[in-house]
């Protein structure tokens, strides 16, 4: 089961015993999931088990619906099963329409509307509210490969209210327009964590905070890594520079030609080609600083340079 398919499926399993936050949730699904059909049926369709499990559970405790689960195989390929409740009763499908806010939408004629600032006045009901938005209609992705958390709205609307109350628990929910759908999602790690704690999926919530300590300290480790290369690759580069420099100036001049100090940080550098400048100054007496022994390795490099000039003249 995917990860997404995992938190929905703890999302399921949690019934809320306040009657005010399952009529928030009844509504989330309804609104996204729902429609009244063209013989007067209500009806909640879905291809998630989890999902039409929650729903069939929230109508029964919510408002006393005495209905069943159907389900029916998808007419497309490799789809899967179609899993629906469907309610006949009007005065049912009034009293679940009434206490939800909902209305059939004027453009479509079966989708429902939510204005869910009615059922969302407590901080519980908003928790709810997405809870059920995402259970019909969210994902989220693999957190070992990324960090991604949507909920699909099927106008503008919609999308904007969900994302206002998302954004009431200082969650960052942006909106982008993917074909004709609305996409309400949050993409970074920490925010994921804090829409999830929201919604009350806790076991979800300690995997997604394991895989980011994990991945954290995988990061960490390869930076220093990294940087430890880096500066590994670096010393040997100017220790090889360093030696070509200090033979060149053996061949041509010999160490005679330089001062005690110069000749004796050439004679060590040749003895110690991977010794860190901390190491051959230890190794000098009397003892000198790591910026003691660059200024000497520098001056043996200005005198190869100048030898490699005065070369360059003659020819």
């Amino acid at each position: 089961m995917s990860f997404s398919g995992k938190v929905k499926e703890e999302l399921s399993r949690q019934i809320s015993s306040a009657r005010h936050c399952r009529i928030a949730e009844t509504a989330a699904l309804l609104s996204a999931c729902g429609r009244i059909t063209s013989d007067g049926s209500l009806r909640l369709q879905t291809e998630n088990a989890a999902v039409v499990r929650k729903g069939f559970t929230l109508l029964q405790k919510t408002f006393n619906i005495d209905t069943e689960i159907i389900v029916r195989e998808s007419r497309q390929m490799k789809k899967g099963n179609i899993y629906f409740v469907e309610i006949k009763d009007t005065e049912k499908i009034q009293n679940i329409l009434q206490g939800t806010k909902l209305s059939v939408s004027r453009e479509d004629g079966e989708a429902l509307c939510s204005d869910n600032t009615l059922v969302t006045q407590q901080s519980c009901c908003k928790r709810a509210f997405i809870r059920g938005a995402f259970l019909a209609s969210g994902s989220i992705s693999d957190p070992e490969k990324g960090y991604h958390f949507e909920i699909v709205c099927s106008d503008q609307q919609k999308a904007e209210q969900l994302q206002e109350l998302i954004r009431s628990f200082q969650i960052d929910a942006k909106i982008v327009l993917r074909k004709k759908s609305y996409v309400v999602y949050v993409k970074e790690g920490a925010q994921i964590v804090d829409i999830l704690a929201v919604m009350e999926a806790n076991v979800a919530l300690m995997n997604l905070e394991n895989i980011r300590i994990l991945k954290e300290m995988r990061n960490s480790v390869n930076r220093k890594v990294n940087c430890e290369t880096a500066n590994i690759n670096k010393t040997v580069s100017a220790a090889v520079k360093q030696i070509e420099d200090i033979r060149l100036i053996e061949r041509r001049v010999g160490f005679y030609s330089l001062n005690e100090g110069l000749a004796e940080i050439a004679e060590l550098r040749l003895q110690y080609p991977e010794a860190t400048l901390k190491e051959l100054g230890m190794m000098l007496n009397p003892q000198v600083g790591k910026s003691g022994v660059n200024h000497r390795l520098r001056k043996l490099s200005e005198i190869a340079d100048e030898l490699r000039n005065d070369k360059e003249e003659l020819l």
